[in-house]
């Protein structure tokens, strides 16, 4: 039976060890009956990553779980109900609130990495990024539709350090279908909100794979989804914020200019894929694919201004982003291990109307003149699992390296002038500064799987990174796992992670300007207003993140977790508060500031799951987290806008063989609204909480027959609408919206 919250890793602990009978080494020899005699079955040792994907900070979701849950566009929709994960803008100043995207354990989504078959996606990084660390982007989770994904692994914690950059949060692992018989399928899924003025969504994919010989395999696969955009005015009840705008002929006219909503996508994706089987040993995959998202104008912008261009855009497509990727994979298999190795392209074209860059304006569309933001990346990682023998006991060892390399031309959001004036260290006229920027980091790492006892397994591991724009960095990390009894199992880990600043922060030809209101307040404006310029001698930003927890398995389908985890996160950047000079103006002076590491913030929790099968047919999952503490140590204000405690909860009942009838909820309790403006300091004049909500869903499942599906359901049952209340801090934590109720019905096909 599917269940809709994954259970605990450690349930899925022994279907893990029954799937790889040929992994590398043994825990310890394995007994079982068979009539009057006993068999002992060969022993068995996971690598070091298999282990780690075992710790309990570690969720996997299925193609089954998707089914019974499917998400109207995009994945972050089912991955927010897993423990320790919800979604949040991409900062905290809840500029861009309805750009939601997976935020793990309160770190923001800057700090989530994501991967599509192991590979990570950065298009993201190609959108600019405001002072506040606020982007005009989707994130990097709505590439694959749901209906070509085999599964989903959310990692969080200290199992995510070895993942380099960018994982300090965690990690979703995106698994692609990979059929191994002849197959062609179809998938087809539509959404109608009750209310007229929120979007809907329509999708269709297919995914065709057939063998083209003994050795070779071929699948392509093809989507397109629509979700259409929010009605401009769809939050005129909760905000009344009035906007004068300036017409051509110089006219000013007085208009509501509530809070955009929700913004829509079109979605155009195609993959093709061949794998080679060269012999036992040995197998290559070669894969292309090409997306296009192309959004469907809401009304967004960075602030409350708004302008004639702006407003005459509803409905129409202002930015698309174009990616196109290329990989080579190697598998071997050989006597003494394994191996697994990648070279990846991937590049991504941010086609988008001009925005303004400083002040008011700035985010806001103020030209309909269409500029291309270009950011290619090459990543290329190599991966080795090695038996060995440590004091007579088995063990494995994990060998790695990976090299990335990143390069960004924007000739768009590097020219912003100067005023007359020339800030040390920065280009001060715009056509002279070179829009290309890049990045090249390196990393070795290392980690051991060792079965110290028939209890207690240790993995400890060391990541080393060197980049060019930030020198050497190292990742030391410790998980430990030990089986108190055959039903409790204690879980340990501690590990520091890392992100390097990204290309805009490092830059210091990227230039933000205030004329004076977006000065902090403690160092108003001299007369020239007050510049924001990148530090190319930024350090990356560090953590220590360490958890500890208890895994129960009574066996007769009763288990659970409970982890407590915290992150001690240091040297976080931010632009600072604190001018780094002064320089002459024909105005007067200006300051200027700099992107910064900030000395500390911390994120602490709990988290836990509940999975009960309390009869043949009717199975429980639950899960929460509970965000104790999420803190800028220099400012006192939350990192992100999450909500204090999340509980998830879901009843799959078997009807019959065909029907599956699941019940579910979710219930956010209060997020807290900053105190001050993350980038001036000033206070927020109404800081106003969100207050606790719970969403209800109803899913039914029914199969056709073999090789057919037939969903349907009801979303937000009880019409528990939200709606944002502003942009920025003046809304305080009501800064996004959340669709009230909506009818789905969905079709999966296999011939």
């Amino acid at each position: 039976m599917a269940t809709l919250f994954p259970r605990p890793a450690m349930g899925s602990a022994i279907c893990l060890l029954m799937s790889i009978p040929g992994l590398v080494g043994a825990a310890s020899a394995q007994e079982t009956a068979a009539g009057d005699q006993t068999v002992v079955l060969d022993t068995i040792v996971l690598s070091a990553e298999d282990q780690i994907k075992q710790s309990l900070g570690v969720s996997n979701i299925t193609a089954e779980d998707l089914e019974i849950a499917p998400v109207a566009n995009d994945i972050s929709q089912i991955v927010r109900r897993m423990p320790g994960v919800n979604l949040t803008g991409s900062t905290a100043t809840g500029q861009r609130g309805n750009q939601r995207q997976i935020d793990l354990r309160g770190m923001g989504p800057e700090n989530t990495l994501i991967l599509i078959d192991g590979r990570p996606v950065m298009s993201r990084n190609s959108v600019r990024m405001g002072r506040s660390g606020e982007r005009d982007a989707r994130g990097d989770s709505n590439w694959v539709p749901a209906e070509l994904i085999e599964r989903i692994e959310v990692i969080r914690g200290p199992a995510a350090a070895r993942y380099g950059s960018g994982a300090a949060g965690g990690v979703v692992n995106i698994v692609t279908r990979r059929p191994t018989e002849p197959t062609l399928s179809f998938g087809a899924y539509v959404n109608a909100p009750e209310n007229s003025m929120e979007g809907g969504d329509y999708r269709a994919n297919f995914l065709f794979a057939r063998p083209l010989g003994a050795d070779l395999t071929f699948r392509l696969t093809g989507n397109y989804s629509k979700s259409d955009g929010d009605d401009p005015m769809i939050n005129a009840g909760a905000d009344t914020t009035m906007c004068e705008i300036e017409g051509e002929d110089g006219s000013t006219s007085t208009v509501a200019c509530p809070a955009a909503g929700v913004e829509g996508v079109v979605n155009k994706d195609a993959t093709a894929l061949l794998s080679w089987q060269i012999d036992a040993e040995n197998s290559l995959d070669f894969e292309a694919g090409i997306s296009r998202q192309g959004n469907i104008f809401a009304g967004d912008r960075q602030n409350t201004s708004v302008n004639d261009v702006l407003t005459s855009l509803f409905g129409e497509e202002t930015n698309v982003m174009l990616r196109k990727t290329f990989a080579v994979t190697h598998r071997g298999n050989y006597d003494f291990g394994t191996s697994q190795s990648y070279l990846q392209y991937e590049r991504t074209d941010n086609r988008r109307m001009v925005e303004g860059l400083a002040g008011g304006p700035e985010g806001s569309i103020t030209d309909t003149t269409m500029g291309t933001i270009k950011l290619e990346n090459i990543t290329a990682k190599s991966e080795w699992v090695l038996p060995l023998t440590l004091a007579g006991r088995d063990a494995s060892l994990t060998l790695g390296g990976e090299l990335r390399h990143e390069r960004l031309n924007d000739a768009i959001s590097n020219q912003m002038g100067v005023n007359g004036g020339s800030i040390p260290g920065t280009e001060s006229d715009p056509a002279l500064r070179d829009p290309e920027m890049t990045q090249l980091t390196a990393g070795l790492y290392a980690e051991a799987n060792i079965y110290v006892s028939d209890r207690l397994t240790l993995t400890p591991g060391l990541r080393l990174d060197h980049g060019d724009t930030f020198g050497f960095n190292a990742s030391p990390s410790l998980n430990a796992s030990f089986k108190i009894d055959d039903a409790w199992t204690m879980k340990v880990g501690v590990a520091r992670a890392f992100k390097a600043p990204n290309l805009y922060q490092l830059n210091p030809n990227y230039v933000y300007y205030t004329r004076g209101r977006g000065c902090p307040v403690n160092f108003p404006s001299l007369g020239s207003g007050c510049y924001v310029v990148g530090n190319a001698d930024l350090e990356p930003e560090t953590s220590i993140n360490a958890e500890i927890g208890l895994a129960f398995d009574a066996g007769q389908g009763l288990q659970a977790t409970l982890t407590a985890f915290h992150n001690d996160y240091r040297d976080k950047i931010q632009a600072g508060l604190e001018p780094v000079g002064t320089f002459p103006t024909p105005d007067g002076r200006a300051q200027y500031f700099q992107w910064i590491n900030i000395p500390k913030a911390v994120v602490a929790g709990v988290e836990g799951s509940l999975s009960a099968e309390l009869s043949p047919v009717l199975n429980l999952t639950t899960n929460f987290t509970y965000m104790a503490k999420s803190e800028n140590k220099e400012t006192g204000d939350p990192l992100s806008l999450v909500p204090e405690y999340t509980i998830n909860a879901a009843l799959d009942w078997q009807v019959n063989d065909r029907l599956t009838v699941t019940p579910s909820l979710t219930h956010y309790g209060r997020i807290d609204s900053p105190e001050r403006s993350p980038t001036t300091q000033a206070p927020v004049e109404n800081p106003r909480a969100r207050d606790p909500y719970t969403i209800v869903n109803l899913g039914l499942n029914y199969r056709l027959g073999e090789n057919a599906r037939l969903g349907a359901g009801v979303t937000n049952v009880f019409d528990e609408t939200v709606l944002r209340e502003g942009s920025g801090t003046s809304a305080g934590a009501n800064t996004f919206n959340e669709p009230g109720r909506a009818f789905y019905m969905s079709l999966q096909a296999t011939l």
